[in-house]
């Protein structure tokens, strides 16, 4: 059991483990404590969770010169609060086939400095 101002539970998602965190706060927000984890990477994981969380991105947009969609996704994770401005500059692009798979399509996706990846191949109808 923590002694701090705050608990924050989480779920480790870094293996199949799933451990259940605790991360005990100061009054300033600040990390005190975290128990729970069985490895060094649940550790790690709560500071960045609570620290600022960040989350991959995937999408699935029509192009034009094919009748299937084009499966995207960000070729690194993005802070949490900048999902919505991702999501919506993904759905702004206007995209041709064909596309392959790997392709850089976006350098710079909603100014995060993470690429936007195409995620197969589409030749086109």
């Amino acid at each position: 059991m923590l002694f701090a101002s705050e608990i924050k539970s989480l779920t480790c998602i870094c293996c199949p483990l799933g451990c259940l965190l605790e991360a005990g706060l100061n009054r300033q927000g600040k990390i005190e404590e975290i128990s729970g984890a069985t490895c060094l990477l649940g550790t790690e994981y709560a500071r960045k969770e609570i620290s600022s969380p960040q989350r991959m991105v995937s999408a699935a947009l029509c192009i034009k010169g094919s009748l299937e969609p084009l499966s995207v996704k960000t070729a690194a994770p993005v802070a949490k609060e900048r999902i919505k401005a991702v999501l919506e500059a993904i759905h702004a692009l206007e995209l041709e086939a064909p596309v392959e798979l790997g392709a850089v399509l976006v350098d710079d996706i909603a100014e995060t400095g993470v690429a936007l990846v195409a995620t197969k191949t589409l030749l086109g109808s």
